[in-house]
């Protein structure tokens, strides 16, 4: 899904999360992350990265995430 708040929060379980408040910040994150990864992307390209090579980088910074809750019980593995 591209548009912003087209995607469906879920639970651990995959439920989707209906707290009105918890949806509200994970859309603003998403508009927030949007806008500075366009930003950085544009920036790269314009100083001469080739665009495939940010999209690149961008994915290994999100491979490299670390789920907050693993180890601890009840949390989910990344």
């Amino acid at each position: 899904m591209t548009q912003e708040g087209a995607f469906l929060w879920v639970d651990h379980e995959g439920n989707p999360v209906s707290c009105v408040e918890k949806v509200q910040i994970l859309r603003e994150n998403d508009a927030e992350l949007r806008q500075a990864l366009q930003d950085a992307f544009e920036d790269g390209v314009l100083m001469g990265v080739a665009p495939q090579a940010m999209l690149q980088t961008f994915q290994v910074m999100l491979s490299d995430l670390k789920n907050p809750l693993q180890g601890r019980s009840g949390g989910e593995p990344s």
